[in-house]
């Protein structure tokens, strides 16, 4: 009988980094390897890093360390690092982090497996030297579908994909050069499914691009695939993720293949709701516009990335557009669905920013009713155009900019709440317990960024029910409603 073996995956960071573990979970699974919950469960433990932001990096060193405090008292006997820092960092993380025992980049999910037997026994898998990600993709999107790329999410098989009747319950078949094996690692009603890879803009403040690599889309039937099969697992909502999902088909000859294919995902039997996230207002068109407000099935939701609206400040940051277009693209929304959700993270205190910027990005906030906002402090990140630029401001400046805007994003987040009082929304209901009572999101609520609905009774809910609720009250950005109408049977 073959020796058990055990390992539990952390997720820290965004929601394609959950799609990027239960990639690796499928592959692991796929190769006999038993999934437990709890990393003192394991034989070993991987963590999922962040390498977005300097507290995104802290939270993963601190994930790291937790993890190694594990193999003095528990069954734990391996830590490996994965995710957008350990490939950001490779061999230098390593270095400066012994407690972990392997340190893998994308280039290792693969053979993920073996990676990790490997430790298991003692031995050492050398750390890659950090690269530009970039530069293993040719410059023209067109011929790049068929470069030989690791790329989490859509990964290429080195080796021919093993027959779905070889596969585990619960492990989703491959089905083309760039499906990746999957595994889910829980039970909500909402799972993401990646769209894209990387990103071919270059914003001054973001290293993503460099450890991420270029943009590269999944194929149409790969997406409808998955779709399908999370649908089959019990899944109601899915989340189109990416770096950028409006470029989407352009590397494909097609840049409005996302206006079609949002149909036919919304065409999914037992899906009930299509979000799509990470949308970039410059690539914004009147054409993606109308499929996300008019598709049964396809919440109108626009995650926008504004991140800021004077004008120069955006232009610093090598990105297009000012205050008055930005409210003429949010008008145009919900001139077409007034109930429509938008949402948005902003930067503050970035080199140069003065205060009349502050205040165009104030005038921006005010007037544009966003549902959910995220604000961030700018901090250098290494390897950006941004890191070299004068006029950069003190960190007590950007500090106190940073909680101004703060206490203004949640004032106005209230007040956009507010607003919604007496609506009629199609809410998903996603847990149900007795300490939280019933939770559940509408279609202008993303998972973990935006804000929840609270029911007023749980009495009839279950999770993955899609029920009609009018909103009687809010607490801050969160709804409270009462069920008036189930919409779609719990399947």
């Amino acid at each position: 009988m073959p020796e058990r073996r055990t390992v539990a995956l952390v997720t820290l960071g965004c929601a394609r980094n959950e799609v990027d573990s239960e990639e690796l979970a499928g592959r692991l699974a796929a190769d006999g390897w038993e999934l437990v919950q709890d990393a003192s469960d394991a034989d070993v433990a991987v963590v999922n890093t962040c390498g977005f932001v300097e507290a995104a990096k802290k939270d993963s060193v601190d994930a790291l360390l937790e993890a190694n405090d594990l193999k003095d008292h528990g069954r734990t006997q391996a830590v490996v690092a994965v995710g957008c820092m350990a490939e950001r960092y490779g061999k230098d993380l390593a270095e400066a982090l012994p407690e972990a025992d392997g340190v893998l980049g994308f280039d290792d999910y693969a053979d993920i497996s073996d990676r990790l037997q490997t430790i298991l026994n003692g031995g050492i898998h050398a750390s890659h030297t950090p690269r530009d990600r970039r530069k293993l993709l040719p410059i023209s999107p067109a011929e790049r579908q068929d470069a030989a790329v690791a790329l989490p999410g859509h990964a290429q098989e080195a080796a021919p994909a093993p027959a779905p009747e070889d596969l585990p319950d619960g492990v989703a078949p491959v089905s083309g050069p760039r499906a990746p094996l999957r595994r889910r690692l829980g039970t909500s009603p909402v799972a993401s499914v990646k769209l894209a890879s990387g990103c071919d803009r270059r914003c001054s403040f973001c290293a993503i691009p460099s450890f991420r690599g270029s943009f590269i889309s999944r194929r149409p039937s790969d997406v409808l695939q998955e779709t399908r099969w999370l649908a089959e697992q019990g899944v109601k909502e899915v989340m189109l993720v990416s770096e950028n999902n409006t470029s989407y088909g352009k590397d494909l000859g097609d840049i409005r293949l996302l206006e079609t294919l949002l149909p036919e995902l919304a065409g999914v039997e037992g899906i009930e709701r299509i979000r799509v996230s990470y949308l970039q207002p410059a690539e914004m068109r009147p054409g993606l516009i109308d499929v996300l407000t008019s598709t049964p099935k396809v919440a109108p939701y626009f995650d926008l990335s504004f991140q800021h609206s004077a004008p120069g400040v955006l232009r610093a940051m090598r990105r297009f557009g000012d205050t008055d277009r930005f409210l003429e693209l949010l008008d145009t929304i919900r001139n077409k669905a007034p109930q429509a959700g938008a949402r948005s993270n902003f930067i503050v205190g970035f080199p140069g920013e003065n205060e009349a910027d502050l205040a165009e990005l104030e005038r921006f906030l005010t007037g544009a009713r966003l549902d959910a906002i995220g604000v961030f402090g700018y901090s250098d990140e290494e390897g950006t155009e941004a890191v070299g630029y004068e006029n950069k401001l003190d960190a007590d400046v950007i500090a106190e900019r940073l909680a101004h805007i703060s206490q203004l994003a949640e004032e106005l987040t209230s007040q956009r709440a507010e607003e919604r009082l007496g609506e009629s929304l199609q809410v998903l209901v996603e847990s149900v317990d007795d300490e939280d009572g019933a939770v559940g999101r509408a279609a202008h609520q993303a998972p973990e960024t935006d804000g929840q609905v609270l029911f007023t009774t749980r009495d009839g809910l279950v999770p993955g029910l899609m029920v009609e609720a009018k909103v009687v009250g809010t607490e801050g950005v969160d709804l409270v409603a009462e069920c008036s109408e189930l919409v779609e049977a719990a399947r």
